[in-house]
């Protein structure tokens, strides 16, 4: 018996999650950064592209997003559908 394990992209990962998230009323960038990072410890992705690739995805499935994670500028975090 052989155990495979497929290699997931960050990509897939970033998908998965906004797909997960469908049901619910908007996806939290800083949440998604965090779980993504959890599940892959080793991305080399930065924040800012896992807030884009994000982003897209939430856009290609109609998932409003908020764009709360903190920057050095202490943006305020905003809500976009």
């Amino acid at each position: 018996m052989t155990n495979a394990f497929h290699s997931i992209t960050v990509e897939r990962a970033t998908e998965a999650y906004v797909l997960s998230r469908g049901k619910a009323r908007f996806l939290s960038i800083a949440k998604a950064i965090r779980a993504i990072r959890t599940l892959m410890p080793t991305c080399k992705a930065s924040d800012r592209q896992l807030e884009e690739m994000l982003a897209a995805a939430s856009i290609v499935h109609g998932v409003a997003v908020a764009f709360d994670k903190t920057t050095s500028d202490s943006v305020a975090p905003q809500l976009h559908s």
